[in-house]
C-alpha cells in the first residue's frame, strides 16, 4: 500500500486532513467516490426558481456591487434581473468582485436559491460568463465528501494525482470481463471520478459497481465453503427446560418465531454447525428469539456473544437478556468502547474464565485481548450493519462456533437468495399480537403546520417523537444545516417545555450515544435527526415519525425509520411529507402510506426503482455498498452472482484472488 504523502503536492496539513476521512493510502484515495456531480443544465428564468434545487440563471447586474463589512467577513451584494423578475446575490469574503462584476452586463450564476429575510436569494454563487458557461456544459463536476479544511478543488486533485503513481493489475478473470463486456479497472476507477459523459460514466460506474457485489459474493463463497465444511462441535439440546422457559414469557409467540426456533432446534442437533440468517421485520420479535437461543447454549454448558451495531442498541439488549435470563441464574456482561479500561478488563477477565455466560457488546467484542472460555454462539444484530469480515472475527472466538444474523431489512425474496447464499433463512412475518399497526400518512408541505400540532399533542400526553430530515443539497456540511435548521424552527413553533434536540452523523460518535440515550431515557421530546437513528435505538415511548421530504428516500428505507416507532403498546403514526406533488413520487410514498409489510414495500421498491439518482445523492438504505444499491443495480447485483457461482462450478479457486489484493480493495464487504 502506498500512503497518501507520495503524490506529489499533498503534505503533513492534507495528510492528516485526508486520515479524517480515514484515507492514509493511494488506494484509499482512489476509491473515495464523488457523492455526486454538478451538471450544468440550461439557465431557467428566475420566475421558475424553486428553493434548494441547484440551478443556474443568466441574469443582467442591475445595481453596482455592494462591499460592505459584517464583524470580520466582507459582504458583497448585488441585484440582478432577467425578464422574469429580479433576485438577491450575497458573496462573503470575495471584496475583488466590487470591481470584476460590472453592472448592466449578463452574467451565469450557479447556485441554491434560499429564502432568507423575507426575500429570495442566492448565497455564494459559482459566476460565469456566457462563454464561460458554454464550456462548463460540457463537464461533470465531482463532488465528494469532505472535511472542515479540505476544498472540493484539493480533493480532485489528489485524486488525479494518486491516479498518476497507482498501479494495480485487473483482478477480474478475463473470462468474465469479456462474457459481460466490461470496462478496464482502472479505466473505470479513473471514469468515475473525471467522467467526460453520461455514456462513459455509467459503463464506469457498472464496472465498479459489478466490482463491490462480486467480491462481496466472493467472501460469501469463503464464507460458505468454511461452514459447508465445519462439523457441529457443540450440540445444544432445546428440552423441556426450554419450553417451560418459553411458557413463561409475559406474551405467546407467534407462530413465524415458532418456526424459526424449530429451525434454530433443527440446527443445534445437526451434523453441521449453525450458520443461519433470522429475517424479520422491524417489531417481529427476533430478540426474544436471540434470548431463547441463548438460553439453551448456556443450559447446555457454554457461552455466548451477541454483536450490535451501536453501543446504545448493545445496551438495550443487555437490559432485555437481564430482564429475561436474570431470574434463572444466567449471567451477562456488557462490553462497548466507552467502558473505562478498569471494567473492561474485569469483563475481559471474567469472560476468560467462563465467568460470564452471555456477552452483549459493539465491535469492542472481536478486539484481540477478548478471550471465552467456551463460545458456542455468535449473534450479530442487523447483519446487514456489519462486514462479513467483522462477523468472522467474533466466530474466531471460539472453535466453529454456532452463528445466528438477524436483520429487520426486508429483502424481496429474489434478491435474498442470491445475497444471503452463505445462510440458511428463517423468516419472521407477523407482529406480536399485542402491537398496533402503524397509521399512516402522505402529505403535502402545507400540512406543515398541522403536523408539528400534532406533535406537540403527542408530546402533551407524555409520547415522544422523531423528525427525520434528508440531505437536500450538495454542499459541504449540509447535513448539519438541514438538521441544525430545521430544530431551530421547530424549536420557535413549540412551547418551552418541549425538549427538543438533534442528531446528525458528524457528531462524535460519544456526543450521538449520549443523545440517542437521553432520548431513550425520556430526557427529550422531539429528536430532530438524519437518518442516523435507523439502526441503533429502541424507544417504546415514541409514537410519531415525522418524515420530511420523504420522496427523496428510498421505500424500504422509509419503512426501516418507520420501524423505530410502533414498538410499544400506544398507537404510533407515521407522517410522510413530501417536497413534490409529482405524480411518479406520490405513486411510490402511496406504496408505504397503505401498507405496513416491509417485504410487500422491498419487492414494490423493486419494481418501482429506476436506474437511481445519477447525479444527486444516493439514499438507499440497505446494503451500503459504496456506489452499489441492491435494488437500482439489481440487474449488475444478479450478473455478479452469476459470475461467481459460474466460477464455482468451473473450478475456480477464490483464494487465489487475494493476491490480487481482493481482501484490501473496496473493503469488499464493508457494512453487509
Amino acid at each position: 500500500m502506498t500512503a497518501v504523502r507520495e503524490i506529489r503536492g499533498i503534505g503533513e496539513k492534507t495528510e492528516k486532513l485526508l486520515k479524517r476521512l480515514n484515507i492514509e493510502t493511494v488506494e484509499d484515495l482512489i476509491h473515495h467516490y464523488p457523492r455526486c456531480y454538478l451538471i450544468y443544465e440550461d439557465p431557467v428564468p428566475i420566475s421558475r426558481l424553486a428553493v434548494w434545487e441547484r440551478c443556474s440563471v443568466a441574469v443582467r447586474l442591475d445595481s453596482p456591487v455592494n462591499l460592505s463589512a459584517r464583524g470580520k467577513r466582507k459582504v458583497c451584494t448585488c441585484l440582478v434581473k432577467d425578464d422574469s423578475g429580479s433576485l438577491f446575490m450575497r458573496w462573503y469574503n470575495m471584496p475583488y468582485l466590487r470591481r470584476t462584476l460590472r453592472q448592466g452586463e449578463t452574467y451565469i450564476f450557479t447556485g441554491v436559491p434560499v429564502f432568507k429575510a423575507g426575500r429570495l436569494m442566492m448565497e455564494q454563487a459559482e459566476i460565469s460568463t456566457p462563454a464561460q458557461y458554454r464550456e462548463k456544459r460540457k463537464t461533470f463536476q465531482p463532488v465528494y465528501p469532505l472535511t472542515a479544511g479540505l476544498s472540493n478543488k484539493q480533493m480532485q486533485k489528489a485524486i488525479r494525482g494518486a491516479f498518476s503513481i497507482y498501479d494495480s493489475p485487473d483482478y477480474l478473470p478475463e473470462t468474465v470481463k469479456n462474457y459481460y463486456s466490461l470496462e478496464n479497472e482502472e479505466k473505470a476507477l479513473y471514469t468515475v471520478h473525471f467522467p467526460e459523459d453520461e455514456e462513459t460514466l455509467l459503463r464506469a460506474r457498472e464496472r465498479v459497481i459489478f466490482d463491490e457485489f462480486f467480491r462481496f459474493f466472493v467472501s460469501m463463497e469463503l464464507v460458505r465453503e468454511r461452514a459447508h465444511k465445519t462439523l457441529n462441535r457443540y450440540l445444544i439440546p432445546m428440552d423441556d427446560r426450554v419450553r417451560e422457559f418459553i411458557n413463561g414469557l409475559p406474551f405467546a409467540l407467534t407462530g413465524a418465531q415458532e418456526k424459526a426456533l424449530e429451525d434454530i432446534r433443527n440446527d443445534f442437533s445437526g451434523t453441521t454447525a449453525m450458520n443461519r440468517l433470522v429475517q424479520g421485520d422491524v417489531g417481529s420479535g427476533k430478540t426474544i428469539i436471540a434470548v431463547i437461543s441463548v438460553y439453551a447454549a448456556v443450559l447446555a454448558g457454554y457461552q455466548a456473544a451477541m454483536m450490535a451495531p451501536t453501543e446504545v442498541l448493545a445496551e438495550q439488549h443487555y437490559d432485555s437478556f437481564r430482564t429475561f435470563l436474570g431470574g434463572y441464574g444466567i449471567r451477562c456482561g456488557l462490553l462497548t468502547g466507552s467502558a473505562r479500561a478498569g471494567e473492561k478488563r474485569k469483563i475481559r477477565q471474567e469472560l476468560a474464565d467462563g465467568n460470564i455466560d452471555v456477552i452483549i457488546g459493539t465491535h469492542a467484542l472481536i478486539q484481540e485481548t477478548v478471550d471465552f472460555a467456551r463460545l458456542a454462539l455468535v449473534i450479530t444484530d442487523e447483519q446487514h450493519r456489519f462486514g462479513v469480515r467483522q462477523r468472522d472475527a467474533l466466530m474466531k472466538k471460539g472453535e466453529d462456533p454456532h452463528v445466528l444474523v438477524m436483520s429487520a431489512t426486508p429483502i424481496p425474496r429474489t434478491l435474498g437468495i442470491i445475497l444471503y447464499r452463505d445462510l440458511d433463512v428463517s423468516i419472521v412475518n407477523e407482529l406480536p399480537a399485542n402491537r398496533l399497526p402503524i397509521k399512516n400518512s402522505v402529505v403535502g408541505q402545507a400540512y406543515r403546520p398541522a403536523a408539528w400540532n400534532f406533535l406537540q399533542k403527542q408530546v402533551s400526553m407524555g409520547h415522544q417523537a422523531y423528525v427525520i430530515c434528508p440531505m437536500i443539497t450538495d454542499e459541504e456540511s449540509v447535513e448539519l444545516e438541514s438538521v441544525e435548521n430545521y430544530t431551530k424552527m421547530l424549536t420557535a413553533d413549540m412551547p418551552p417545555s418541549v425538549r427538543i434536540s438533534s442528531l446528525y452523523g458528524k457528531l462524535p460518535a460519544a456526543q450521538k450515544n449520549e443523545i440517542m440515550k437521553e432520548f431513550a431515557g425520556g430526557e427529550i421530546d422531539i429528536l430532530v435527526s438524519t437518518t442516523v437513528i435507523e439502526v441503533g435505538i429502541d424507544v417504546p415511548n415514541a409514537t410519531v415519525m415525522l418524515i420530511e421530504n420523504a420522496e427523496r428516500f428510498g421505500l424500504a428505507q422509509l419503512h426501516q425509520l418507520r420501524g423505530r416507532v410502533g414498538r410499544g403498546s400506544a398507537q404510533s403514526y407515521c407522517i410522510f411529507i413530501s417536497g413534490t406533488d409529482e405524480k411518479e413520487a406520490m405513486d411510490r410514498l402511496a406504496v408505504i402510506g397503505h401498507s405496513n409489510d416491509g417485504f410487500h414495500i422491498a419487492n414494490e421498491d423493486l419494481r418501482l426503482r429506476g436506474p437511481g439518482d445519477l447525479f444527486g445523492t444516493r439514499q438507499s438504505g440497505t446494503m451500503d455498498f459504496a456506489l452499489g444499491d441492491i435494488y437500482a443495480n439489481a440487474d449488475v447485483l444478479k450478473m455478479a452472482s452469476e459470475a461467481v457461482t459460474q466460477l464455482r462450478e468451473d473450478g475456480f479457486n477464490f483464494h487465489e484472488l487475494y493476491g490480487y489484493g481482493i481482501s484490501d480493495k473496496l473493503n469488499y464487504a464493508q457494512d453487509i
